[in-house]
């Protein structure tokens, strides 16, 4: 009896064995939930701090969202080769370890907004070649310098708005060739440089607004031919020349370029003017484009009475000025005349 009771102990022990054979059933790390149907796993705010073991290899999507990750290590995600989606949103993420995304070849969408992430690795990208929408908003980046995106050949919207961007490297963005959006609002950018775009044919919206940009070189939106959306907004652009937006598609393209410093001459009068007899450019802000100076036209809409103003105050200038050459003439002529007369007075007597 001893042995036939051993053996069915054995077997119940085994029993989660089989059924996981026969049944499909997987593992599921601890503290989070598993939904086997649509091969999802949801670990969102489970408090934890680093990326947890025995994430079912099917797995589609992964929500770490809103947990305590300071890092994440080399190889965290090693067999994940089903993931797609992979959600990191806040969190504490301040450094991304070399290789910590190898495995993830056929990764879609990756989301690290709201973490602390201060720079990114030159291999950053390296087996990110799938991705099509990268979130690195609301983070402490500083500087973007190839080739931490060089790979990303697939991507479609890159959203790097609410940093501390100063600088990006020349070629940055060279390896995004099929890049659709791209947001670097609330940086701290000062120039668009001709080099920074090149190779963004692909681009349709550009979003620059809340910056310290002041100039924008005259071919830095020349590659951009399909562009439809170009945010300005908030900056510190004082002056633009017309040649900037020449190149622009003809299928149209909408500019917001209100809450800049803008400083209204006859110049300016004419680049908007330019702007607006062409159909293609829309300036979707108009209502909102103020004067900041000179002081006399401050909170003047940039309108033709800028231009007119101007062109009546030079006229004031001028015809005041004419005023008084003609005065002076006039009474230079009238001193020699009173010369004249006097001098034949004392020659009479």
């Amino acid at each position: 009896m001893l042995p036939r009771s051993g053996t069915m102990l054995g077997a119940l022990h085994l029993l989660p064995l089989l059924c996981s054979g026969v049944l499909g059933f997987r593992p599921c790390p601890d503290r989070c939930l598993c939904y086997e149907a649509s091969d999802l796993v949801d670990c969102r705010s489970r408090e934890l701090s680093l990326v947890p073991h025995h994430v079912p290899h099917g797995t589609w999507l992964l929500d770490l969202s809103g947990n305590k990750l300071t890092e994440v290590r080399r190889n965290s995600f090693t067999g994940l080769w089903s993931l797609r989606i992979l959600l990191l949103s806040n969190n504490s993420i301040q450094a991304l370890k070399s290789q910590s995304l190898s495995s993830l070849r056929f990764l879609e969408i990756l989301d690290l907004s709201f973490n602390q992430l201060r720079w990114l690795s030159p291999d950053f990208s390296q087996s990110l070649s799938s991705l099509q929408e990268l979130r690195l908003d609301h983070n402490l980046l500083q500087d973007l310098t190839p080739p931490s995106l060089d790979r990303l050949e697939n991507l479609r919207k890159l959203d790097l708005s609410r940093n501390r961007i100063s600088r990006m490297g020349a070629g940055v963005f060279n390896g995004l060739g099929r890049l659709r959006l791209l947001n670097l609002e609330e940086n701290r950018l000062d120039r668009l440089r001709g080099n920074l775009l090149t190779r963004q044919r692909s681009l349709e919206v550009l979003l620059l607004g809340q910056n310290n940009i002041s100039g924008i070189e005259s071919e830095a939106l020349a590659p951009l031919r399909s562009l439809t959306l170009l945010g300005l907004r908030g900056n510190r652009l004082e002056r633009v020349r017309f040649r900037v937006f020449q190149s622009l598609p003809a299928a149209g393209t909408y500019l917001q370029m209100s809450r800049n410093p803008w400083l209204c001459d006859c110049d300016l009068h004419r680049v908007f003017g330019k702007i607006r007899r062409v159909r293609r450019l829309h300036l979707e802000d108009r209502q909102d484009l103020v004067c900041h100076g000179p002081p006399q036209l401050a909170g003047a809409p940039v309108d033709g009475q800028l231009c007119a103003a101007e062109t009546a105050a030079a006229l004031a200038v001028s015809v005041t000025a004419a005023l008084a050459v003609m005065g002076a003439l006039v009474e230079a002529l009238r001193r020699g005349r009173d010369s004249r007369t006097g001098g034949g007075r004392r020659t009479s007597t």
